[in-house]
């Protein structure tokens, strides 16, 4: 998959490169013409060799001593998980608030000039429904931090096949699907979106030329995807 960009040398930062919407933006940072390097941190190195790619094993919990290593032009992140596969809020609340906050926090003081985040449809730190709430509180904390362009992407349900098992998201996906056939465009930025066209999204909106605080939606990126479908070779 490529996107046709502007060339350039320009590194990039990724975080949750092992999952669905990570793999597909690591495929397309490898393959843009614009990153002449690709920092992949994770718990463990993927199975991928690529003359741009260096990887490196983080213990999240300690990512002070990863600190050095943390700098680029454009960070993305695109891990988390479920409550149920954390086992407790307790830990969800680490792995998709505290650990991105840190990151981010490192990477703005580290110069980096851009934050790409894959956060979800109904994020608000207010909200009663708590994986809704720590979403928000990370979007939240990220705005607050100087970077000089802020992207978070908020995609409702996921299109991809994924490792694990998710019973409920897979009911999830027929019914939305079966919904988006029915009424097409209405459903707005709660409809389905492929992990590739949200991949697309995050490395596309990495190469806008205004900075600040930007968001998209489901239905956005969608549109995005159809567009560049042209694009890829």
């Amino acid at each position: 998959m490529k996107i046709k960009i502007k060339e350039g040398k320009k590194t990039a930062i990724l975080f949750g490169g092992s999952g669905l919407v990570g793999g597909y933006c690591l495929d397309l940072l490898l393959d843009s013409p614009i990153y002449e390097k690709v920092l992949c941190f994770g718990r463990s190195k993927l199975n991928r060799k690529h003359r741009k790619l260096e990887q490196f094993i983080v213990d999240f919990d300690n990512l002070a001593k990863a600190k050095n290593l943390i700098c680029g032009n454009d960070l993305f992140c695109t891990f988390g998980t479920t409550i149920k596969k954390a086992g407790s809020q307790e830990i969800f609340r680490k792995v998709d608030y505290e650990y991105p906050k840190e990151i981010a926090t490192i990477a703005s003081s580290n110069g980096v000039s851009q934050f790409i985040l894959v956060s979800s449809v109904g994020a608000d730190s207010k909200s009663k429904v708590f994986y809704s709430q720590v979403k928000g509180e990370l979007e939240d904390a990220i705005k607050k931090l100087p970077f000089w362009g802020i992207h978070i992407l908020r995609p409702s349900m996921l299109l991809g096949k994924r490792e694990e098992r998710r019973p409920l998201e897979k009911i999830g996906i027929i019914f939305f699907k079966g919904m988006d056939f029915l009424v097409g465009d209405l459903l707005g930025k709660y409809q389905p979106v492929k992990a590739e066209d949200v991949a697309k999204a995050m490395v596309m909106e990495a190469q806008n030329l205004e900075g600040g605080i930007n968001r998209l939606n489901s239905d956005a990126m969608v549109e995005i995807g159809k567009g560049e479908r042209d694009l890829l070779e």
